[in-house]
Order: C-alpha cells, then sequence, then structure tokens
C-alpha cells in the first residue's frame, strides 16, 4: 500500500495519519497553536521552504483543519486560521510534546513550558476516562466493528499491557 492510500483503510488512526502524519504537518500545527496565522510566520517558525510551507498549509485547508482568510487584497494575502477540528488537534500535539520532553529530553528543561491558562499553573495533558474521570495509561481494551482495517482483522478484543522492561 502507498502512504497516499492509508486514508482509504478502515482505521480511525489511518485515517488520522492521512491527514497530520507527517512531520512537517505537525510542525505547522505546532506554529498555529502558537499564533502563527500568516505564511511568512509559518515559514521562520519551521525553517520549511516557500514549497513545503503551500503544500502543507494547503493540505491542511483541504482537510478541514485550518481555513484560509484574506487579509489584504492588493497583493492577496491571506491567514491561515485553525478550525474547530483543527483546534481538537491540540490533545494530539501536547501529548506528543509531554512524550518528548519525557523521553527525549537532552538532560536539560523541556524547551516550553505549558501553562494552565485558567489558573496560570504549569499543565501536562492526561487522557482521562469519560465515565469515571480515572486516568487512562495503557489499560484500556479495543474493540473493532466488522470491516475494520484493510488487514481484515478476526480479533474483536484486544487489551493493551505495559511492555515489559
Amino acid at each position: 500500500m502507498k502512504w497516499s492510500e492509508i486514508g482509504t483503510q478502515v482505521c480511525s488512526l489511518a485515517r488520522s495519519l492521512s491527514v497530520v502524519g507527517d512531520p512537517w504537518t505537525l510542525l505547522f500545527l505546532r506554529e498555529a497553536f502558537g499564533g502563527a496565522t500568516r505564511f511568512e510566520d509559518f515559514l521562520s517558525g519551521t525553517g520549511a521552504s516557500r514549497a513545503m510551507a503551500t503544500e502543507r498549509l494547503g493540505g491542511l485547508v483541504d482537510h478541514g483543519v485550518l481555513e484560509r482568510h484574506e487579509y489584504l487584497e492588493a497583493p492577496r494575502r491571506f491567514e491561515y486560521r485553525l478550525t474547530p477540528m483543527g483546534r481538537d488537534l491540540l490533545p494530539v500535539v501536547l501529548s506528543l510534546v509531554q512524550w518528548g520532553d519525557q523521553w527525549l529530553n537532552d538532560g536539560e528543561a523541556p524547551p516550553a513550558r505549558l501553562t494552565h491558562t485558567k489558573c496560570g499553573e504549569s499543565a501536562g495533558y492526561e487522557l482521562r476516562c469519560n465515565a469515571c474521570d480515572g486516568p487512562i495509561g495503557t489499560d484500556v481494551s479495543v474493540s473493532y466493528r466488522p470491516g475494520a482495517w484493510a488487514t481484515g482483522r478476526k480479533t474483536t478484543r484486544k487489551r493493551l499491557r505495559p511492555i515489559d522492561p
């Protein structure tokens, strides 16, 4: 299967990766969450080439993650703003940041500090159960509906477990 076909799988992860699964796209999302809206902001924040920025921003617009808004008529200039779909990616990005801070640090403090704007304190991100509000780690089971995954999985339930050291 080609990467361009990954989104055709009956799998939520594969479909999600077809939209945000390359490193450049995640860097553009990082910039958008940091307040970037203009093309030049994305260029300077990511270090991407103009062609790369055009391609990634266009893809995020095409998928409904960003919206393009004209802010200048002559010459025509546009801003890129997160849509509700795009804003819902914040937990994904925060989880990756938190994981990188924990496992890929260089022995120094994290390069960025997350602050909860409501209380002003340092923030982390944690998945929680909708029913009991308990933290979700690896204690989750997955149920697949018939036809899920392109590989025709026969397993209907799988328990995710920590890997033994």
